[in-house]
């Protein structure tokens, strides 16, 4: 047998190179984190706001409830004492002046009743119109950077073979994988996160995985603030898990 010459070129020196653009993926990523966490910090301050407004509304209603309760004893009081003034200028016309101040007292408490009651329905429509409005444009806020963030969507579900949905609630994103199963290509898994505070927190996922481990991602997260460490992460748990 006739031994391989050392200058003969090897199997490994004819396959062509490969460029996975390591670098330009970290920077995007890097970008995307960035962004994420920039839309989530000013939603999460346009809520609180809103929230407070909404209290401080309630609370001038409920303090002028108040006011209009006090004037309303006043009067109360005022024509109580008027009827009982009346009641001793004549012995043979009280009860019959009694009976007529009694009636005129209950009218207009009641119509004055009416009257705070319609205010108080003004009132609290007008807040809830303006609650509503606030919630329109935070609403129309958030398609507009939804549209924005368009291309690094695209980016991520390609990559991992996922896709991000809501989750029914304003501070609730889901993250749904599929491909993650060489014997079942169309078995999917999801998480969701809470992002109302600053700190994410992995709350919901199928199927079942060690707490402990999303725990560990979830940390690896929150310390570094990478978005592909928490997806990355919580893929290869679903991975492993369906193994």
């Amino acid at each position: 047998m006739r031994l391989a010459s050392a200058e003969t070129p090897s199997m490994a020196d004819q396959l062509p190179s490969i460029n996975f653009g390591f670098e330009e993926l970290r920077l995007r990523m890097a970008q995307f984190t960035a962004r994420f966490d920039d839309f989530i910090d000013k939603g999460r301050k346009r809520v609180l706001e809103e929230r407070n407004n909404f209290r401080m509304n309630v609370a001038e209603l409920q303090e002028d409830q108040k006011m209009k309760k006090r004037d309303i004893e006043i009067l109360t009081l005022k024509s109580a004492t008027h009827a009982q003034t009346l009641a001793k200028e004549s012995a043979e016309t009280a009860e019959m002046h009694a009976a007529i101040t009694t009636l005129t007292e209950q009218r207009d408490e009641r119509l004055a009743n009416r009257d705070t009651l319609k205010a108080q329905i003004v009132e609290v429509q007008k807040a809830v119109s303006a609650r509503r409005e606030a919630q329109l444009k935070h609403r129309r806020y958030l398609d507009g950077q939804a549209r924005h963030n368009e291309p690094e969507l695209d980016f991520w579900e390609n990559y991992l073979s996922m896709k991000i949905d809501g989750a029914g609630l304003q501070d609730r994103i889901k993250f749904t994988f599929n491909n993650i199963n060489e014997r079942e290509w169309e078995r999917e898994a999801w998480f969701e996160i809470d992002t109302s505070e600053r700190e994410v927190r992995v709350i919901h996922y199928r199927p079942k995985i060690e707490k402990e481990e999303v725990d560990r991602v979830q940390e690896r997260y929150n310390e570094c603030r990478e978005f592909s460490v928490l997806l990355k992460g919580m893929r290869e748990l679903f991975i492993e898990a369906l193994k």
